[in-house]
């Protein structure tokens, strides 16, 4: 976003927190990469990673969870940080998408890791699918609760595309080795911002002549009649 907006950006919390499993997804991920993800058990991640098959169990349901377990942690952060109160929903959208973006940027080595075996196995590509589409519902979600009256589609709309954005510039990051900085993906929210005509500062990405509009109503005028002719005269 832009220098007004970013400054806003705080995300779930000031930095991402490492995860107390996270040895157990290292070890996982360096033996799926070297031998492969169907070739790899659960009781050479556990050995690898110095722990109990049973402890493997208790802190991930299975070999595809190991894969995941970022994602579940990053969407309860998210569920948590949205469910406090925001100045600007739109705003909060974005937040929490740099913040998982800054999560995955912090360790591109191991999140390239990650993306290499999820891309070699179909089963896994599917399940990645689904994750990305529960970010977007969580932002859909999150919209339509702080904005009574929102149009469904411009919620919807809104969340889809700032997910989008979010996944073209994290396989940016993920593909190729050079590091992609947090501000190209600042840039492309602030665009979507301005898209939606809600950025912070007011702008938006066109200067069409019809964009702003200025309405002048008696003090003593019902609200619901100023409401009434104004969507009379934007329709």
């Amino acid at each position: 976003m832009s220098d007004t907006a970013s400054a806003r950006v705080t995300g779930p919390t000031s930095a991402p927190q490492a995860s107390p499993r996270a040895a157990v997804v290292a070890a996982a991920l360096e033996l799926f990469a070297r031998q492969g993800f169907d070739q790899t058990s659960v009781e050479q991640i556990a050995q690898a990673a110095g722990v109990s098959r049973s402890t493997f169990f208790r802190q991930f349901g299975g070999k595809d969870d190991v894969v995941f377990t970022d994602h579940e942690e990053l969407l309860d952060q998210l569920r948590e940080f949205l469910a406090q109160p925001h100045a600007d929903p739109w705003v909060a959208v974005c937040d929490a998408s740099l913040f998982v973006y800054a999560h995955f940027a912090a360790d591109p080595e191991l999140a390239r890791r990650r993306y290499a075996v999820v891309r070699g196995v179909p089963a896994l590509r599917e399940r990645e699918i689904v994750t990305v589409f529960r970010y977007e519902r969580l932002f859909d979600e999150y919209l339509r609760a702080s904005l009574p009256g929102l149009d469904p589609l411009d919620a919807v709309g809104f969340a889809a595309l700032v997910t989008a954005i979010h996944n073209h510039v994290l396989r940016r990051l993920l593909r190729g080795p050079k590091k992609v900085p947090a501000s190209v993906l600042r840039s492309a929210l602030d665009d979507a911002l301005r898209r939606f005509g809600v950025h912070p500062d007011g702008q938006t990405s066109r200067a069409a002549s019809d964009d702003l509009v200025v309405a002048v109503f008696p003090r003593s005028m019902p609200t619901a009649e100023v409401a009434r002719r104004l969507q009379e005269r934007l329709d």
